[in-house]
């Protein structure tokens, strides 16, 4: 199983990025796909995760109504588009992934067995 996370870098408030997560080696369509993201001094916490094949998804409250996940499932890739940045977005974002997990989940990231390697966001203000 690889997932390949890219797309990071250095935004100023207000704009916008978009993480795209190649993933291979899983069922894709019923896999949990999820976005974590740590900021320095913090624990990892859930952004967005979805399952394609049940058009469910689910949303941190802190990202809710400014990033969207969706699945390209002839890529098997999925994308978090970020809008509206903040500077408190600032992070190492990972993706992960877990065939396991049928319903859409970022409770807990010890659920995810699969993980691609993070990529930095950075928001300025």
């Amino acid at each position: 199983v690889q997932l390949q996370a890219f797309g990071g870098g250095l935004v100023q408030a207000g704009g916008s990025l978009r993480l795209p997560c190649a993933v291979s080696g899983l069922p894709f369509g019923n896999s949990a796909i999820a976005w974590f993201r740590q900021a320095p001094g913090k624990e990892r916490e859930g952004v967005a995760c979805i399952v394609s094949d049940n058009d469910d998804t689910v949303y941190s409250d802190s990202v809710k109504g400014r990033f969207t996940i969706a699945s390209d499932n002839a890529k098997n890739t999925v994308y978090l588009q970020m809008n509206n940045l903040k500077p408190e977005d600032t992070a190492v974002y990972y993706c992960a992934a877990d065939n396991r997990i049928i319903s859409s989940s970022i409770r807990y990231d010890y659920q995810y067995d699969y993980w691609g390697q993070g990529t930095q966001v950075t928001v300025s203000s």
